[in-house]
């Protein structure tokens, strides 16, 4: 009897890169085919969760450390429940996406490679912004946003990541077609 009420843990996907590198439709087209697989999956978005968090973002490194221990620590309830989770965040410096792999057993890092030039197009000509902040390179161009990653930031590229995507040369559902088959040879 007490099987019955033992529960399997989920694994955690974070996708992460540049702004503009396709976090968010790549997270979007994995959800869609984890669904058709009949895969439950719970999508954490950081730009969603910075909204409940902080309506007035600043975008602080304090802010962006609330952030990110909030993000890791609410996959890991869910995986420790047997939830699945896609983790859609840039987590800019390297602790955060470590932090999160030390804290949830069954973790992948996806790393969405993209250059920064190419990020910038991408960004300036997106309709669909996933709850990001809008025009965020240019903002930072004029100085309006001085903590963009890869511009007034660091992004620390995973030095331990378990795939690493290049979105110039794969569409978000090529990408997220290789993120599922790591999922299925880790955890299927």
């Amino acid at each position: 009897m007490e099987e019955f009420f033992m529960t399997k843990d989920g694994w955690c996907v974070w996708i992460t890169g540049l702004p503009g590198s396709g976090k968010s439709v790549v997270s979007e087209a994995l959800v869609k085919l984890l669904h058709k697989k009949d895969i439950s999956v719970q999508l954490l978005s950081s730009d969603a969760l910075r909204r409940a968090l902080t309506p007035k973002p600043t975008y602080s490194l304090e802010e962006r450390d609330m952030v990110y221990v909030t993000l890791a620590y609410v996959a890991k309830l869910l995986t420790q429940n047997g939830v699945n989770v896609v983790i859609d965040a840039t987590g800019n410096l390297r602790r955060y996406r470590d932090d999160a792999r030390r804290q949830i057993p069954n973790f992948i890092e996806a790393y969405l490679e993209c250059p920064l030039e190419i990020c910038i197009k991408r960004e300036a000509k997106r309709k669909e912004t996933y709850k990001a902040p809008k025009q965020i390179y240019a903002k930072a161009a004029k100085g309006k946003a001085p903590t963009v990653p890869g511009i007034g930031q660091p992004y620390e590229q995973s030095l331990n990541s378990d795939i690493t995507i290049d979105t110039t040369q794969n569409k978000p559902e090529q990408a997220a077609k290789k993120i599922i088959n790591t999922i299925l040879e880790r955890y299927g």
